[in-house]
C-alpha cells in the first residue's frame, strides 16, 4: 500500500481530480465520485504499468502549499 496525493478542483460541471505523483487525472460529478474515480484510475495504472513505467512517472516528493499573490 502507498499513499498518494489527490488534488480536487471544482469545474463548471463537477470536479476534476489529479494525482501529481503520477500525473494521473480523473473527474466526477461530486467530490466523492471524482476521488473514487481517481483511486480507480490509480489502481488500474498500477495493475497494468510495468515497473519501469511506474518508476519513470513517480515523483516521490510532492508539496502542496498556498501562495499569496497580488491580483489586479
Amino acid at each position: 500500500m502507498k499513499t498518494f496525493t489527490a488534488i480536487l478542483e471544482k469545474e463548471e460541471t463537477g470536479y476534476s481530480a489529479l494525482c501529481p505523483e503520477l500525473d494521473i487525472a480523473s473527474q466526477g460529478e461530486t467530490i466523492e465520485e471524482a476521488r473514487d474515480n481517481l483511486k480507480e484510475a490509480l489502481m488500474l495504472f498500477m495493475e497494468t504499468a510495468s515497473v519501469q513505467e511506474i518508476k519513470q512517472r513517480l515523483h516521490e516528493e510532492i508539496y502542496v502549499t498556498h501562495l499569496e499573490v497580488a491580483v489586479g
